[in-house]
């Protein structure tokens, strides 16, 4: 189980999701703190503390967008595999992306989850819910229950 005061890390580009996910972990009394990186290359920053002081203690989840500037996701997952120190971290990807090979490749790098951005913010905050009180890792404090019927891809 997780500490209240164990942090999240978002890895997105897109302001408007960014404030999603802040308006969602609020709606679902999620009080943990949340880490923002705009980019992949300063989430790698952020974890190593080049150039900007490291996330301590590290963060207990991170959720990755795929398409990000300067680095994508599944290269960002890719640099943490290949990080000692990095790669035991847990990565759920939030995403736009559909595509099957986006989805081999990022469970390629044992990603804990791949879900689907949904498109309204009901659905949204239905998903952040159902990703933080049922994934066992992550239980964070999360104050409502969902129907369950968030489009969800766990690997095997």
């Amino acid at each position: 189980m997780l500490e209240k005061n164990a942090g999240i890390l978002l890895v997105e580009d897109d302001r408007v999701d960014v404030m999603t996910v802040q308006r969602a972990l609020k709606k679902i009394n999620v009080s943990n703190p949340l880490y923002v990186a705009r980019t992949a290359v300063d989430a790698l920053a952020m974890l190593r503390g080049d150039s900007v002081p490291a996330i301590s203690p590290p963060p207990a989840l991170i959720l990755l967008d795929l398409n990000l500037p300067k680095m994508s996701g599944i290269e960002f997952l890719k640099e943490l595999r290949a990080d000692r120190r990095l790669s035991p971290l847990s990565v759920i990807v939030l995403t736009s992306s559909d595509e099957p090979r986006d989805r081999a490749a990022a469970f390629q790098y044992d990603v804990e989850d791949y879900i689907i951005k949904p498109q309204s913010f009901h659905e949204f905050t239905e998903a952040m819910a159902t990703v933080l009180a049922c994934w066992p890792p992550c239980s964070l404090q999360v104050g409502v229950r969902t129907s369950g019927s968030v489009l969800r891809h766990r690997r095997a």
